[in-house]
């Protein structure tokens, strides 16, 4: 599964319906702001002119709601223009009343916001920027703050550089924090739906086997009458006649098509040995099998006591460990090594390469969907799998696998180099068994 197949682009979409309802509540806390203000506590200010520029948000807010369906996603410049215009709205009342000194400034930071979690990094970064022209705006030019007894409160020079930095600070602080936090989570629900569409892939496969057996079952009944029909033609047509080979022809390859479907239905009354379940021996060798075409050597061996362990045909496992293997693969220099052992209490599978491993920073950060996972250098055919180990490890580990990424250590103890990456698979005794039951 290559990162490609996910649309990057969809997590900037946002619902024209979501932006209305925001704007909806600024305005509202905007009109009980104002009248509160005004009425409530007696400051004598421009209430009129606020009272328009509130007009004008509703209006467009009715504009929006009648023009555009429900549905309508908008992303990009139309949504950096909508938030633009809720800045300059905002920096507008705010200099009817006092500029930077309005407690309320500080909501110039919301739009910035809004945008870090629903925009690319430059949209936000041009909102960003028009916020600061507007807090600069008001620190020098704006109303005097309405104050009691008809008094103007004038803070010094000092308070408001103050004031306009924290909201500064701010506003770049939450607008990057709540960026990566977006776009963490975007990442994982891609990732999860990537997870999804390789099961249903995977078992889509595995189904393929039942619908081959009912095929075979419905043909048998044509393929008799086909076989019984060419069987009368050769009685009645003479042996010296073209035709008569024709017939003789057709007898014998529906007589071959009856055997191969007689093959194919047998499956059905060996398919809990030959297809439902596996020993780890064919387990391996399945997975194996699409990588031994490749210039490294895939090594695979097996060691506990006898039977070995069973497991049921699990598409989300035989994806699990095979995106393991494949990435090993990719990254070997020469050989892979996929290895398993086994007791009473655990079945361990050791996937190991010859590469040049993981570095100490990846190390932490295994399993992340979108993390390309190893160097830069590595075979044509290899990517980065970052994607790939997310899925393979979160389908191994709810199947009841314990997964551990680590490095090889050279056998000279004095020599600490990487000589490749190692990953452990492990599963504790019972709950393998339990997977061969189909649990």
């Amino acid at each position: 599964m290559k990162n490609r197949l996910l649309n990057k682009d969809s997590f900037a979409a946002l619902r024209l319906e979501t932006l209305i309802r925001i704007r909806w509540l600024a305005v509202i806390g905007q009109i009980i702001a104002v009248l509160v203000v005004y009425f409530g506590l007696k400051f004598d200010f421009l209430i009129i002119p606020c009272l328009a520029f509130i007009a004008v948000s509703a209006a467009l807010n009715l504009y929006l709601k009648n023009k555009y369906p429900e549905n309508a996603r908008w992303e990009g410049l139309p949504v950096v223009a909508l938030l633009g215009y809720d800045i300059v709205q905002l920096a507008a009342l705010l200099y009817l009343t006092g500029g930077i000194q309005n407690p309320f400034s500080a909501l110039l930071a919301v739009p910035v916001v809004i945008s870090a979690s629903s925009q690319r990094v430059q949209y936000t970064v041009i909102l960003f920027s028009w916020s600061i022209c507007a807090v600069t705006f008001l620190v020098f030019v704006h109303e005097p703050l309405p104050w009691h007894f008809g008094f103007d409160l004038i803070q010094p020079i000092e308070i408001k550089v103050g004031v306009w930095s924290s909201i500064i600070a701010m506003m770049g602080f939450t607008s990057v924090y709540t960026y990566r936090v977006a776009n963490e989570s975007r990442k994982l629900a891609e990732a999860l739906a990537a997870t999804e569409l390789v099961l249903q892939h995977e078992q889509h496969v595995s189904s393929l086997d039942g619908l081959s057996i009912a095929a075979a079952h419905e043909l048998g009944t044509p393929l008799a009458t086909i076989a019984l029909v060419s069987k009368e033609m050769m009685r009645e047509i003479p042996k010296d006649s073209p035709l008569y080979e024709d017939a003789a022809l057709l007898r014998s390859q529906a007589a071959r098509c009856r055997d191969i479907l007689q093959k194919i239905s047998s499956l059905n009354s060996e398919s809990d040995d030959n297809v439902a379940r596996l020993s780890i021996e064919l387990l391996m060798e399945e997975i194996s099998a699409p990588h031994r075409d490749f210039d490294v050597v895939l090594d695979v061996k097996g060691e506990g006591p006898k039977p070995s362990p069973e497991i049921q045909r699990d598409a989300a496992i035989l994806y699990g460990l095979g995106n393991i293997v494949e990435n090993a693969v990719d990254f070997a220099n020469s050989k892979v090594t996929f290895s398993a052992k086994w007791d009473e209490e655990k079945v361990v599978f050791v996937i190991e390469d010859d590469g040049q491993g993981f570095t100490t920073e990846l190390l932490s950060k295994i399993g992340e969907p979108f993390l390309t996972t190893r160097g830069a250098t590595k075979r044509e055919t290899g990517g980065g799998l970052g994607l790939g180990v997310f899925i393979a490890k979160t389908l191994l580990e709810r199947n009841g696998a314990e997964l551990i990424f680590s490095n090889r250590e050279s056998d000279d103890e004095e020599d600490v180099a990487i000589t490749g990456a190692r990953v452990t698979i492990t599963w504790q005794r019972d709950k393998f068994d339990q997977r061969r039951m189909g649990f």
